[in-house]
């Protein structure tokens, strides 16, 4: 969800920008290991995919809106740190050149966006692509989809909670944080459920077509080293 200026207080601003410029400078330094001659290119078609769906927008709240994230769809394909960076170039862009998002909310909604979506849904993914691989030598395509869906929901969700938190530490809406988290939480896992399925088709998508260009699959150790099948 994209935050303009004053949702939160300049001093919680402040915190989250510290907190994001941190968290960006880390995947800056991590993400020279998952750039490859196939990530590259690959990273570049992510960020434009992510731009293009982010611009459509739902209205949440006065000064809010919500609108699909990309970030387990971005960890999946190129890797975390890579697709955290990815998620950032794009939210500074909008928020830049198309007043979507406010500046001086910008560490926030990288925070949320760009960091703790990433992570939430690339720890997921990883997790439930390490416990099929744990049942079955290989994982099938629609397998694979599945751990994506529930990744994405899980980060999108995620990222919501984020913004709850911003919210409580120095919200300057007249919204209660109670009401704000029933409207929020439930609008997010309908807009999840929207980002799972965009994240499913497109992540089956490549690996049915080119598997070696999905970085969950390349990188991801299982006690059987888990294959994705064709099925």
């Amino acid at each position: 969800m994209h935050m303009s200026d004053g949702i939160v207080s300049a001093p919680t601003s402040l915190l989250f920008g510290a907190i994001a410029a941190i968290g960006l400078a880390l995947c800056a330094r991590r993400a020279r290991a998952e750039l490859d001659e196939r990530t590259v290119p690959l990273a570049g078609l992510v960020a434009a995919f992510i731009f293009a769906v982010q611009m459509i927008n739902f209205p949440i709240l006065p000064g809010v809106s919500g609108h699909l994230l990309g970030g387990a769809l971005a960890a999946i394909l190129v890797g975390p740190y890579t697709g955290a960076l990815c998620i950032a170039i794009v939210l500074v862009v909008q928020s830049l050149l198309f007043a979507d998002g406010g500046v001086t909310a910008l560490g926030t909604n990288i925070t949320n966006i760009a960091l703790i979506s990433v992570a939430a849904g690339y720890s997921a993914a990883v997790l439930l692509y390490s416990l099929a691989g744990r049942r079955r030598a290989e994982v099938s395509i629609t397998g694979l989809g599945q751990i994506a869906f529930i990744s994405a929901v899980i980060g999108t969700v995620c990222a919501a909670l984020g913004f709850l938190i911003e919210y409580a530490i120095g919200g300057q809406a007249q919204t209660s944080l109670t009401a704000v988290a029933g409207y929020l939480l439930g609008t997010h896992v309908l807009i999840g459920v929207g980002e799972g399925i965009i994240t499913a088709l497109t992540v089956m998508g490549v690996a049915r077509s080119r598997p070696d260009l999905v970085y969950l699959l390349r990188h991801s150790r299982t006690g059987s080293e888990a294959r994705v099948s064709r099925i």
